[in-house]
């Protein structure tokens, strides 16, 4: 989305970071759109209730993301289950290696960038086996012998780029690469991937309760993947299947329903740096943001949002005890083109259309009226919320400012006439006027959204956006739906098969695509990316993002974001802060993450 996001698990891209935004629409009891809530707070300080981000319900515990689960809610549940092997996060107002939340306790990295020795902390499962190297050999052959079926996984990248696992001893493995790689990279975009799992405890096909040791084959991995995640489809089983007993993590699940609606323990048998400091932490689906609003006003949230819009009502919350802060977020937010469209993807794929779609967004209105000032135009593939060596001049200073007259010019010079409103294309033929390979004449420049549904923010941007493209002769409709929904049916796909009829996707006001500490795009841009949606190609671009990711210089990072944003693989949009966050007074002690996770471990109440 990792997540979209990281969202990899996290492309987190998290990175796979995807997440979804804060919503609303009316609500006519006091919690009539919250689901699974109870409706008076805990009291207690031994609990919190979280608010979860409206419509974006959790659905998946396994920590191996696939691309119908790219939810950051999904991450940050798992990684408080089963801790990473290097944990990165913007807990300590910085995005850096959190040790305290990691198996390794140290990366090092040969002089030739060409492998890395890892050293694991003396740690235990939750069920007393110590975690091993052969617990994240465990997860290394499961993902090699199913990555395509992994959503952290872009050809040519981990683990194809990862040509042996060496374990040493118990607490120590070698990783060997097939060329020398830029090792800050490295540990914050693929070693971060990585979940030690319960080899012990997991190592089955579902043939036999007993341990096979059948990953060490690709037949035997595939076999234990399908075990797997045929378990994690069961989600109103989470809290009784013995398989999601065995963590590492400061948190197990007391309860998880369809619903949304998740409890979370303490892990009394922890072991680790980030002991969690409350005892049960709630987790609180809704469907809309006013019904979130309400739960708030009630006092039956210690941990929730508000919408920009809302920044007028900011004194009512303090006044009630809570203190109202902005979660800033590294990533950025985008609509992705279906390149295979078999309607439209010919018109995609021509640069000028594109040009003449971004033309037709005025990101600075949007920013200023729809998101109350808490967002900041995006004009490339690098956030640009936080300033950074990432940017490019090219990116920052917006190489397609807006403008409908120019957009419309843009058209008209590549042979497309205005009839009742719309643009169509009138010269198909050659020469520098044509509409462009494989544009058929007659064609209507029309096409949908599937977007994100439960958000006023959301609807009012994308009717901004629709009169706005209408003033250019663009036909622009809006579709919308959950967000889990609008991951899966705006998937990768061919010309030929039924689910590509998509045209555009929107998951996510509040970002779509939470990053690294090492903002890449691999995930996102690359051809054939695992979150590459849109199915777009530019071997230019592809020799880019390999370079940014041997390089030890931001040079070439800024290279790849001044390409995209000349490029334009998705329409660009306004970056608004993750959610206006509106917490208990009390509760503290942590910074809030810019890759867009919570870390329920972190939280405290400090009075």
């Amino acid at each position: 989305m990792s997540s979209p996001a990281r969202t990899a698990d996290r492309r987190r891209p998290r990175r796979l970071a995807l997440v979804a935004g804060s919503a609303a629409s009316a609500s006519a009891l006091l919690l009539a759109g919250c689901s699974g809530t109870s409706d008076t707070s805990s009291g207690s300080r031994d609990s919190i209730d979280y608010a979860l981000p409206a419509n974006f319900t959790p659905n998946w515990i396994l920590p191996i993301g696939t691309a119908a689960h790219l939810n950051t809610n999904n991450i940050s549940i798992a990684d408080s289950l089963w801790e990473r092997l290097v944990a990165y996060d913007g807990s300590t107002g910085k995005i850096a290696w959190n040790k305290q939340a990691s198996i390794a306790t140290a990366a090092d990295f040969a002089s030739d960038g060409k492998s890395v020795k890892i050293t694991l902390g003396d740690r235990s499962w939750s069920d007393g086996k110590p975690i091993t190297a052969r617990d994240v050999e465990f997860w290394f052959n499961l993902i090699k012998a199913n990555k395509a079926q992994w959503a952290g996984y872009n050809p040519g990248k981990a683990p194809d780029n990862w040509t042996s696992f060496k374990t040493v001893d118990d607490r120590h493995f070698t990783l060997t690469f097939d060329k020398a790689y830029n090792p800050q990279w490295m540990l914050a975009n693929e070693l971060s991937d990585i979940h030690p799992l319960p080899q012990h405890a997991w190592d089955k096909t579902g043939a036999s309760a007993a341990v096979s040791d059948a990953d060490r084959t690709t037949a035997g991995a595939k076999k234990v993947w399908t075990y797997l995640n045929t378990a994690a489809k069961n989600i109103s089983g989470y809290a009784k299947d013995p398989l999601w007993k065995t963590i590492s993590g400061p948190y197990s699940v007391k309860s998880f329903s369809t619903s949304g609606r998740v409890v979370l323990a303490a892990n009394k048998k922890y072991d680790g740096g980030e002991k969690a400091n409350i005892a049960t932490v709630n987790l609180l689906p809704f469907t809309t943001a006013d019904a979130e609003k309400n739960a708030l006003r009630s006092g039956s949230v210690d941990y929730g949002y508000i919408e920009a819009t809302d920044l007028d009502q900011k004194d009512r919350f303090t006044a009630q005890g809570y203190t109202v802060k902005p979660w800033s977020g590294w990533a950025i937010t985008y609509m992705p083109y279906n390149f295979n469209n078999p309607a439209m993807g010919a018109v995609f794929k021509q640069l000028y259309a594109r040009e003449a779609v971004q033309r037709s967004i005025d990101q600075s209105s949007l920013a200023k009226v729809i998101f109350n000032g808490t967002a900041v135009p995006g004009y490339g593939p690098v956030p640009q919320a936080q300033s950074s060596d990432f940017v490019s001049p090219a990116q920052k200073n917006n190489p397609y400012p807006f403008s409908t007259s120019a957009a419309k010019a843009l058209l008209t010079g590549h042979g497309w006439q205005e009839q009742s409103g719309v643009m169509v294309c009138a010269d198909a033929g050659s020469g520098s006027s044509q509409c462009g390979e494989g544009v058929a004449k007659g064609t209507k420049f029309q096409m949908q959204v599937l977007s994100q549904s439960g958000s006023t923010v959301t609807d009012n941007m994308m009717s901004a956006i629709q009169s706005s493209l209408e003033k250019t002769g663009i036909k622009f409709s809006i579709k919308t739906a959950p967000v889990n929904s609008v991951l899966s049916q705006t998937p990768q796909c061919t010309a030929s098969q039924s689910i590509c009829t998509w045209q555009l996707s929107f998951f996510g006001t509040a970002g779509s695509w939470y990053f690294g500490a090492f903002p890449t795009g691999d995930s996102l841009f690359q051809t054939k990316g695992g979150s590459n949606f849109g199915n777009y190609s530019n071997p230019e671009v592809d020799r880019l993002i390999t370079a940014s990711t041997t390089s030890t210089s931001s040079q070439a990072v800024r290279d790849y974001s001044a390409a995209l944003a000349k490029d334009l693989p998705v329409i660009w949009l306004p970056e608004p802060d993750y959610q206006i966050s509106v917490m208990k007074n009390g509760l503290g002690g942590f910074s809030q993450d810019s890759l867009a996770n919570f870390h329920p471990a972190q939280w405290k109440w400090t009075d």
